[in-house]
């Protein structure tokens, strides 16, 4: 799942990325409102964005109005400095999901972001189950027909994004998006050898591929390993 990081304090932007890159996110970073637009306008595929207030060039709450006026319902947590009532009244009713502010624990900043993706997802319910697959974003455990299987960060976030809309074709290009941020070096087979391991792991029916579309998990193939599993 890939979000997008706008903070200009050197420091907590690294430890924050750090962090949500060892939690499996693919993190974005960019620290200041102009390059921030840059990369709302050019990347589509953010799950959420992480919103400092205090920017250069473009102060994140006139950065956060832009978004909303332009129809964008993309997940956005402010993480600020700013702790009164009044700010954070003026960042809620311009549009930002919620508000944390710093110093903050970075678990408190998972949970939070979790909870966020959860509600963008129209899901109450912390873990994700559909036909035989059972994830649980926040140990990151996946089991499959009762049986946890062990995966890497890039595995779980490739079965996360084809849980989303289960049924829904992925292609390869989405997919990517979803798995690798800036600068990361990409293999043209990167996605297939992703989706070859999990097929080893969790047996050839969990994903299947449609040809033109990309990947997807059905439930019609999901009741079908279910039963011959039984």
């Amino acid at each position: 799942m890939r979000l997008l990081l706008i903070e200009d304090d050197v420091m907590i932007g690294t430890g924050v990325r750090a962090a949500l890159r060892q939690d499996g996110y693919v993190v974005d970073w960019v620290q200041d409102g102009a390059a921030a637009e840059a990369a709302l306008a050019a990347e589509p595929a953010y799950a959420l964005v992480l919103l400092d207030l205090g920017l250069p060039k473009k102060d994140g709450l006139a950065l956060l109005e832009s978004l909303r006026r332009r129809g964008k319902r993309i997940p956005v947590l402010i993480i600020t400095a700013r702790d009164a009532v009044a700010d954070r009244v003026r960042g809620l009713d311009l549009g930002a999901d919620d508000y944390l502010v710093k110093p903050f624990e970075l678990d408190e900043l998972g949970a939070r972001i979790r909870a966020l993706l959860r509600r963008h997802a129209g899901r109450a319910e912390p873990v994700v189950e559909f036909g035989g697959f059972r994830l649980d974003p926040s140990t990151r455990k996946v089991s499959y027909l009762g049986r946890e299987v062990s995966v890497s960060a890039r595995e779980f976030s490739l079965l996360s994004a084809l849980l989303e809309r289960p049924g829904r074709p992925l292609s390869r290009a989405q997919l990517e998006e979803r798995l690798y941020g800036w600068g990361e070096e990409i293999a043209s087979n990167s996605v297939e050898v992703h989706v070859h391991n999990l097929r080893r792991k969790l047996g050839e029916r969990a994903i299947r591929t449609v040809r033109g579309a990309g990947y997807v998990i059905d439930e019609a193939e999901a009741c079908r390993s279910a039963a011959s599993s039984s």
